[in-house]
């Protein structure tokens, strides 16, 4: 006759004591349940770090909003941008600051809210083919506001992409499809900069 006797199921409930050993009384089933509700919360809690940790990670890496996202657009803009292509050779690398173990990873980044809209600045650097030019790159960006639903965001657009190259700094690029110059214009210049037809001026607040 197969199937296990009671005697048997009772072994095999105590089997974690050693042989000869008293059977768990009722103080020592409960002991033993509390830490098996003990293992079971630190499982939870590793799951939760663990998802959360996911969270950020997809934020920072997918998300339309994220310094990572916003930095490759910018630097899309900066590699193909003729003049910086001219001044630094190609093909033209970034990188962010450096870490204390030397690492260029880390980038540089600042979240703020003016006149009700999040803004974002960027601060990177780029290199090209021509041995000690390096260049620092300001980006700054702003949430757009979307015509069909009338809200805002969550896309970023970058208002203004400048360049400093050897001390000068340079305006590359503005964004919201304003006409653009067809070539960098001088930050440090006062005076009125001719390109073609039109005459720029920057003005300083």
């Amino acid at each position: 006759r197969t199937g296990s006797s009671p005697e048997d199921r009772e072994k095999a409930a105590v089997s974690r004591y050693q042989r000869g050993s008293p059977k768990p009384s009722a103080a020592q089933k409960v002991k033993d349940a509390g830490k098996d509700f003990t293992y079971l919360i630190v499982v939870l809690i590793g799951l939760g770090v663990t998802g959360g940790l996911l969270y950020v990670v997809f934020q920072e890496l997918f998300s339309s909003k994220s310094p990572n996202k916003i930095y490759g657009k910018a630097f899309d803009k900066v590699r193909s941008h003729p003049e910086v292509i001219g001044a630094f050779g190609e093909p033209i690398s970034c990188y962010g600051e450096t870490t204390r173990r030397g690492r260029r990873q880390h980038l540089s980044h600042l979240e703020y809210l003016k006149d009700g809209l999040k803004h974002m600045r960027l601060k990177f650097y780029i290199e090209g083919s021509e041995p000690g030019l390096k260049g620092t790159v300001h980006s700054e960006s702003k949430e757009v506001k979307n015509l069909k639903t009338a809200r805002y965001g969550p896309p970023f657009d970058h208002v203004v992409l400048m360049v400093t190259l050897e001390g000068r700094r340079w305006l590359c690029d503005v964004g919201f499809g304003t006409p653009g110059s067809w070539e960098p214009l001088s930050l440090e210049t006062s005076g009125p900069q001719e390109q073609g037809h039109r005459v720029y001026r920057i003005r300083k607040p």
